[in-house]
């Protein structure tokens, strides 16, 4: 006698167990669709970490390194040396 209503309790758990999973909030396809974001995110991280990296390296050469700002001030900001001579070549 008892039986059969445990079995039928049992039944009815697992489907709600299953509609859950599948259908429910958080369900597998939300769970997919995160998995897949963290990956974007987690490659985003690294293509900046690898920039921070490459910044860190240009701050610490112009930091130390009087070479290093004199170049930049060179092709950034157009400098020349005391008794250098100019020449700004205008392509058509």
């Amino acid at each position: 006698m008892a039986r059969p209503i445990i079995l039928a309790t049992l039944l009815l758990m697992l489907v709600a167990l299953q509609y859950a999973l599948w259908a429910g909030k958080h369900n597998i396809r939300d769970l997919v669709f995160l998995q897949d974001q963290l990956a974007q995110l987690e490659e985003g991280n690294k293509l900046l970490l690898e920039r921070n990296d490459e910044l860190h390296a240009e701050v610490n050469n112009i930091k130390y390194r009087k070479s290093a700002i004199e170049a930049r001030a060179r092709s950034e900001l157009g400098f020349i040396k005391k008794g250098e001579t100019f020449f700004h070549i205008v392509v058509e």
